[in-house]
């Protein structure tokens, strides 16, 4: 998560390479993606098997404060960095990122829950 804010918040953008057309939304999904999959992975995996699935509260805590930063992060790059702009493009790049964090950490909790009950089943 250090390592997100230290990417939003430094004064001067990422290089970009200019042969990768649009790297920098990659970057912004891809930023916004890992924090939120381990923070949901974490919760999910403090759960009894079973009910492994984060609680929706917690789950709608942890994207909407994601969501929200999203667009708080391209206000303050727009308005008080000189040599960044925020941009909408980075916003919707980093709710993608949210989402399909969301959707992996689903899918890998789903067959992490099939698993653990074939294993339990008896011989």
């Amino acid at each position: 998560m250090l390592l997100q804010l230290w990417g939003l918040y430094r004064v001067t953008g990422p290089p970009q390479p200019s042969w990768i057309p649009y790297a920098d939304k990659l970057v912004h999904a891809i930023g916004f993606a890992v924090p939120v999959i381990l923070i949901l992975l974490a919760v999910a995996l403090r759960r009894p098997l079973g009910s492994q699935w984060p609680p929706f509260g917690t789950s709608a805590l942890v994207v909407g404060v994601f969501a929200v930063h999203a667009v708080v992060s391209e206000l303050i790059q727009h308005v008080w960095y000189h040599h960044r702009t925020g941009e909408l493009l980075d916003v919707i790049a980093d709710w993608i990122g949210i989402a399909a964090a969301v959707v992996l950490v689903r899918v890998i909790v789903l067959r992490g829950s099939r698993s653990a009950y074939r294993g339990l089943a008896p011989s």
